[in-house]
């Protein structure tokens, strides 16, 4: 019985993913944008970035696998669930997240491959696998819920209603799994190469 709920709850979230391909689609292209500015014109807020990233780097640094696995899965899930469910306001939130979050890995990225060189990102392949498709996903659906107001008149509430339930629904079977694998992945990493 458990089984089928679980297989009947992948279904529903694949399904609900493929109706709404096109908000995904519209989170990808602002995130590649971002990224590009961030990385080829790295003149917006860089002081800032670079406090961030430091301050960032000093608390993680004497933490252990176990309180690393903590720290970047809270983040991302804390990052990736506010994303998506203040995308209630009419989907304003998740693509100033989307912008903000390309913009400062393209600057890091830019300062990274200054430094070190291209294969540096080579680094940053892994856990992305799964952080940029979760933080993606999450995103897109709070932009979806964002556009229950565009259902006519009669329907908004309704429409609201499904959209939060199934969006709920992958968070939970699809983008907290994949946000898992990835601070395994990366707090992995960080431990074995410093």
């Amino acid at each position: 019985m458990k089984k089928r709920a679980k297989k009947g709850n992948y279904e529903k979230c694949l399904g609900y993913l493929k109706e709404g391909k096109e908000y995904f689609l519209i989170i990808i292209l602002i995130f590649l944008a971002s990224f590009l500015l961030g990385y080829c014109f790295p003149v917006f807020f860089g002081e800032l970035i670079e406090e961030f990233v430091k301050g960032l780097l000093e608390r993680t640094e004497s933490m252990s696998f176990l309180q690393l696995l903590v720290f970047i899965f809270q983040n991302n899930l804390s990052t990736a669930f506010v994303g998506m469910l203040f995308g209630l306001a009419f989907g304003i939130f998740p693509l100033f997240l989307t912008f903000l979050n390309g913009y400062v890995l393209g600057f890091v990225s830019g300062k990274v491959v200054g430094a070190i060189g291209l294969s540096s990102l080579i680094r940053l392949v892994p856990h992305g696998i799964f952080e940029l498709p979760a933080l993606i996903i999450a995103l897109g659906l709070g932009l979806r819920m964002g556009m229950f107001f565009l259902a006519k008149e009669g329907k908004r509430k309704k429409q609201l209603f499904y959209d939060l339930e199934n969006s709920l629904r992958v968070f939970l079977f699809v983008v907290l799994p994949l946000l898992l694998i990835a601070a395994f992945i990366e707090a992995g990493l960080i431990v074995l190469l410093g």
